[in-house]
This record gives C-alpha cells, sequence and structure tokens, in this order.
C-alpha cells in the first residue's frame, strides 16, 4: 500500500487547462490541490496565419496549440512538439502528424535538423508575446528560415485570491509546483509585495528545472525538489518520491 506521509496539499500555478489536468493527476495520488494560475491566456483572434511554404510546424506549448487550433482548420503540416504533453495536445486537437522532442527547446532544436532539411521549407512557429529560449535563433544559424508569429499573449496574474491568500497564512498549503521561471518568478514578486514571502518559507517548491528553481529563489523555501527532466511526467515523479511504502 502507498500513502502519503501526513496530508499533502499543493498550489499549482500553471495556466487554468493545464492546471485542470494537473490536478487531477495530483487527486490520483491523494494530493488535495488549490490552483492559482500566474498567466491567464488569451488567443489573438485578429491574427492572420500565413502557412504558406511551411515543412513544419514548431509548437513551444499547450497554450500554442490550443491558440493555432481555435485560429485555423489546418492539420495537414507535420507537428513537432517541444514535449510529451504538448505533443499529446496537439493530437487532441487534430493534428495527425506529431513528433515529440522529449522536453526542453534544445531538444527541440536538435530533433528539427534531424529530420528537417532548411531547403525544405518555412518552419513556423505559433507562439506567446513572451518567448524562453531562442529557438529560432538556434535554427537560423542552421539554416532554417523561422517564421514566428504571436498568436496568443499571456496576462500575469496581479493578485492572489482571498481564498489562496488565506490557505497560505493558515498553513493549509505544503508545497508550491512551478513550470516556468515566468511563473516562479511572478509567483515569488506576488508573494513578497503581499507580505506571505515568511508564510512561503514554511512550504517547499517542485520545480520543472533549475531555472526555474533559479526563479523561485528570493524566497527561502522550506525545501526546493528540480525534476530530473524538464516534463509534467518528471516533476510528478520527482513528488513520487516522497511517498512511503506500507
Amino acid at each position: 500500500m502507498i500513502a502519503w506521509e501526513g496530508a499533502i496539499r499543493a498550489l499549482v500555478t500553471r495556466p487554468q487547462h493545464d492546471a485542470k489536468l494537473l490536478v487531477e493527476a495530483l487527486v490520483h495520488r491523494g494530493v488535495s490541490a488549490f490552483i492559482s494560475p500566474m498567466l491567464h491566456i488569451t488567443v489573438l483572434t485578429d491574427i492572420g496565419i500565413n502557412l504558406s511554404g511551411v515543412q513544419v510546424i514548431l509548437f513551444t506549448s499547450s497554450n500554442g496549440v490550443r491558440a493555432f487550433a481555435a485560429l485555423t482548420s489546418r492539420r495537414d503540416i507535420p507537428v513537432f512538439a517541444v514535449g510529451d504533453r504538448t505533443a499529446a495536445v496537439a493530437e487532441e486537437n487534430g493534428f495527425p502528424q506529431v513528433e515529440s522532442a522529449g522536453g526542453d527547446v534544445e531538444k527541440l532544436v536538435v530533433l528539427v535538423a534531424q529530420c528537417c532539411n532548411p531547403n525544405g521549407g518555412v518552419l513556423f512557429h505559433p507562439a506567446g508575446s513572451a518567448v524562453a529560449g531562442d529557438l529560432s535563433g538556434r535554427l537560423e544559424r542552421c539554416g532554417f528560415v523561422v517564421r514566428r508569429a504571436v498568436i496568443y499573449e499571456a496576462h500575469q496574474a496581479t493578485d492572489f485570491s482571498s481564498e489562496i491568500r488565506k490557505a497560505l497564512l493558515d498553513g493549509k498549503v505544503d508545497l508550491v509546483m512551478f513550470f516556468s521561471p515566468r511563473t516562479a518568478k511572478i509567483f515569488v514578486e506576488l508573494a513578497i509585495s503581499q507580505g506571505l514571502g515568511l508564510a512561503c518559507t514554511k512550504l517547499e517548491a517542485l520545480c520543472l528545472s533549475d531555472a526555474v528553481a533559479a526563479a523561485a529563489g528570493p524566497i527561502i523555501w522550506r525545501r526546493v525538489m528540480v525534476a530530473p527532466n524538464p516534463t509534467q511526467d518528471s516533476l510528478l515523479a520527482t513528488l513520487d518520491n516522497r511517498l512511503v511504502v506500507l
């Protein structure tokens, strides 16, 4: 039998759609969860998408997939996704040809270089207003032409809800889950500005990567855990390591 050492309560900082799926995985593990998105996604519906001469679409987030799917019915162009979750969302949205790079932008660059010809056409990157990593620059140095289109905006949270603030102050949260440096930075800035920094020192931070952990660094957490690979499965496996076998 597997059980937690006490009741574990997680605070999920992902955008609402992704948070919902993550919470399902947590509940399956017996972990209760609060949702407090640090980013709110808005699709830019007035954007025109130019797919002429495109050999591959590069998706670097699930939000990019959903925004693209909302803006066009085209599903005939092969897709390369940054990770398995993004690839799964692409398949859920009707893309029949999907390859996953299995983790991060660096792995996506390697996948493109291995599978695509610089002379085979444009690489199309549907993205948000803020982009992590230099995907276009890396690929252009490999001889590819990258067409990046900003098709959604991620607006950062400006406050915690009264429920979340009370949960943090009352010790009703045990750990906070961070998936990007940007969301970790937003959370830390909000917590400190709203007098919640001390409360957070009693919590654990579960981070997708070292870069995410660094962004969460201004708060001295009780413990910081970093996934060995930048995927949700790896993050959840790290969480599973806190299980006790009875």
